[in-house]
């Protein structure tokens, strides 16, 4: 007795087709799984048996013979258990095989026969759509499908109600997505106001954010800088449903999706500074994505920055340039979105208080250079924005808080830039300033703009990358003044932000 059924791998975002072939022959009593399976899936013999079991069906005493095909493809995951089991099912003469043949079944399965959430389904969904198939899934993740669009998805909470499906004594409901805005929840994020002074910082966030300018804060032990990192979701623009997609699918692989199904915020990543090169750009057994993948579409923010690991951080110097990260190793090759606005934060020093002389330690000011040179010149250069932020005064805390900007007016500018850019890009498939190539926009200087360029870049010794990340930052400060072109007052205050020496 023969039977099949369709289900899916994951590398990376794509999903590769895995047809599962269930063969029984006459013989001693054997369970086999073939195929390049992994422990995991080695192992789903026996939660299968005693999903079976549990459920009163014993397997024949017949050899079985399980073969996920192509064979060449690592399998890894616990997903393989529903479709493995409907092919069994179907080959007992218990599912019809008309009834799985236009179905792509993932799910795990519980020695119960109860369907537990596996990651990947909202890629899978996509997958089963673009070739007009039925999705099978736990109803846990049905929120997660159904943003695939309008094709039909099973989600039985058990293997038994599938059945009873198939048989038509059950019909499972059909799936409808809940009602989801695409907005920032301020009570969640907070708000600008609730940072007291650092009119400077704060600048420099709005057009970090209008831009998606990569920034690195500099400054004392409790002066906000983590603060202002943290509300700088609170002026983005809202995310689109082709970038909320984009994130969920990220999302879904890891794992980390939520009962509403799509990621409806702007991701913010804070990983502390002893996460792992790993844990940072991706990878492990089974190259799953890091911090710099969850974060597409978002921030990334960096606290204590020269206390990273130093390999940690340079590798995060391709995927700044290229917006993806590609993971290599011996069994997998997969490339993740990481289109990302990176905010990173220190201190001066080690002590934390350079330039204060009643604080300062007996180093300075070598402390400060040697404490700098722990992050490498390639990765500076990649960064745009360079920020002080100082201790704040007595006076900024006795400032009324009705007199000090809200998120609201600083996001509606932010909001307005960017649409600005959408339009500009709108036929190259790019959203930012910050995704474009700078010698594109240099025909937007002012004669005056240019003469004051030259002479800074030639002065300063800029180099070539640097030079164009200047462009594309005085385009975001045109763009905030709603200007066409770009004037030298555009150009000397990117200038401005720029770190010199």
């Amino acid at each position: 007795m023969n039977a099949n059924i369709k289900t899916v791998s994951f590398l990376g975002i794509s999903t590769i087709e895995i047809d599962v072939q269930i063969q029984m022959l006459n013989g001693l009593p054997a369970f086999t799984i073939v195929g390049l399976p992994d422990k995991t899936v080695a192992e789903s013999r026996e939660r299968i048996r005693a999903c079976l079991y549990s459920m009163g069906i014993a397997l024949p005493s017949k050899r079985i013979t399980v073969n996920l095909a192509p064979a060449d493809v690592q399998k890894e995951g616990s997903h393989y258990d529903l479709p493995i089991a409907l092919a069994l099912l179907t080959a007992m003469g218990v599912v019809q095989q008309e009834d799985v043949d236009n179905a792509v079944a993932v799910g795990e399965l519980a020695l119960n026969g109860a369907l537990a959430k596996v990651p990947g389904v909202l890629p899978a969904a996509i997958w089963a759509k673009s070739q007009n198939k039925i999705l099978i899934c736990p109803e846990e993740q049905a929120q997660e499908a159904v943003w695939a669009g309008e094709n039909q998805i099973l989600a039985p909470a058990h293997l038994l109600s599938l059945i009873n499906h198939f048989k038509g004594t059950q019909i499972l409901p059909r799936i409808v997505a809940k009602n989801s805005e695409y907005t920032v929840k301020p009570s969640h994020i907070g708000c600008f106001s609730d940072i007291k002074g650092q009119m400077t910082a704060k600048r420099a966030m709005e057009i970090a954010a209008a831009g998606n300018h990569n920034v690195l804060m500099l400054g004392p032990p409790g002066v906000g800088k983590s603060l202002l990192a943290s509300k700088i979701p609170s002026i983005m623009p809202p995310i689109t449903s082709e970038e909320a997609l984009e994130v969920t699918m990220i999302h879904s692989l890891a794992g980390m999706i939520s009962d509403v199904g799509l990621v409806t915020e702007r991701p913010y990543r804070a990983p502390h500074h002893s996460a792992s090169l790993v844990a940072l750009v991706g990878g492990g057994v089974n190259a799953k994505p890091g911090e710099i993948s969850l974060a597409h579409r978002g921030v990334l923010f960096l606290d204590e920055l020269p206390e990273f690991s130093r390999t940690a951080l340079e590798s995060l110097r391709q995927p700044l340039e290229t917006g993806n990260i590609t993971i290599a190793r011996a069994n997998n090759h997969v490339t993740y979105p990481a289109r990302i606005q990176l905010v990173a934060a220190m201190n001066p020093c080690r002590c934390g208080y350079l330039g204060n002389t009643e604080k300062e330690c007996n180093l300075a000011p070598k402390c400060g250079k040697d404490y700098l040179r722990k992050i490498s010149g390639p990765l500076l250069d990649r960064i745009d924005i360079f920020v002080d932020v100082p201790d704040v005064k007595i006076s900024d805390f006795i400032q009324s808080q009705e007199n000090i900007e809200k998120s609201e007016a600083i996001r509606t500018r932010v909001i307005a830039a960017r649409e600005i850019q959408l339009d500009r890009y709108k036929n190259l498939q790019l959203s930012t300033n910050a995704e474009a190539n700078g010698h594109e926009l240099e025909h937007y200087l002012t004669d005056g703009a240019k003469e004051v360029l030259y002479k800074c870049i030639d002065r300063a010794k800029i180099s070539a990358r640097g030079y164009y990340r200047v462009v594309k930052l005085a385009r975001t400060l045109a763009d905030l003044a709603k200007s066409d072109v770009v004037d030298r007052e555009q150009v000397m205050e990117a200038l401005s932000h720029r770190r010199i020496a």
